[in-house]
């Protein structure tokens, strides 16, 4: 989404980050190669998965309890913002 909002913004003669500042959320291999690269928060994408499971399993077995996980993230900087 990010990516494409910067093409957008070019295309109405935006210019990022000059004109707009532009975060987008995931951090994925796009993100580096958008021009500018992209500023993005990274989230522990395996780990989630992980998480998901084992709550997943939990319920299934009869074991869930209300539960709240947070799980760290990361905002890395880069020429969008």
């Amino acid at each position: 989404m990010a990516s494409g909002a910067v093409l957008e913004l070019r295309a109405t003669g935006r210019r990022v980050p000059d004109d707009v500042a532009v975060v987008g959320f995931d951090d994925s291999i796009v993100a580096r190669h958008v021009d500018p690269p992209l500023t993005s928060v990274r989230q522990p994408m395996e780990e989630m998965g992980r998480v998901m499971a084992d709550l997943l399993l939990d319920e299934i077995a009869g074991r869930a309890g209300r539960r709240e996980v947070v799980l760290p993230t990361r905002l890395v900087v880069r020429d969008s913002a």
